[in-house]
């Protein structure tokens, strides 16, 4: 199985973030395949740490994709491109759970309930994916983890992203992300924090890989920012 790690070019993993959004800002589209093969496997990750079904994160990543391309010309270089891209993921994540739980409750004449909770569970590539008895009981406890505690979990631990980093994606302050970061470990059950494998879990492989370049690079290149 191709690992997500051979999936960008040897040629283009020496090219920072701010030099290729330079360059495609020049007018060279066609590099925006390099962002998006560079944080398909993150996006996915925290995408799923707040919504549980894949087909949802993988729509909501193309958008995340799509509105970063977009608004390419108002970032700021002297932030790391990776956080804000992943803000805009949080956002769009955090407004899907919005008006999921808008229409729920208007479907069920206003009564009260936890939309994450209520959530529908599926037979999903990943749980296929993930056969190792370990694995899934790891994968199963981070689930089980509330939303709050299981995204700062996922970013600082899965994801190894610096508490600067996952303070600003996730808008927390500093004693907030150690807080949440404590709690869902003592939540974890102790016999599986040595088992805690970054590579392992919640992959999202070439094919899938290929397919997201694919639909996200159609749009982008119908997509006039120069």
């Amino acid at each position: 199985m191709i690992r997500l790690d051979d999936q960008e070019d040897i040629a283009t993993k020496s090219l920072d973030d701010s030099k290729i959004v330079q360059e495609i800002l020049e007018g060279k589209k066609d590099l925006y395949t390099v962002i998006i093969r560079r944080y398909n496997q993150r996006l996915f990750r925290i995408g799923l740490s707040i919504i549980d079904d894949e087909s949802v994160i993988e729509e909501i990543m193309q958008i995340a994709y799509i509105k970063a391309y977009e608004n390419l010309e108002k970032f700021r270089f002297e932030a790391r491109f990776s956080t804000w891209l992943i803000r805009i993921l949080v956002n769009e994540s955090l407004m899907y759970l919005k008006r999921r739980e808008q229409t729920y409750k208007r479907s069920k004449n206003h009564l009260e309930t936890d939309v994450l909770q209520s959530s529908v569970e599926y037979n999903t590539p990943l749980k296929e994916m993930l056969n190792s008895e370990l694995r899934t009981a790891l994968e199963s406890s981070i689930k089980a983890l509330p939303e709050k505690y299981r995204t700062v979990f996922i970013v600082r631990v899965i994801e190894n992203m610096s508490v600067a980093e996952t303070m600003e994606c996730l808008e927390l302050t500093e004693a907030s992300v150690k807080v949440r970061l404590n709690r869902a470990k003592i939540m974890l059950r102790n016999k599986l924090n040595s088992y805690v494998q970054n590579e392992e879990i919640m992959q999202f492989y070439k094919p899938r890989c290929d397919k997201m370049v694919d639909a996200v690079m159609k749009r982008v290149l119908q997509i006039d920012i120069t």
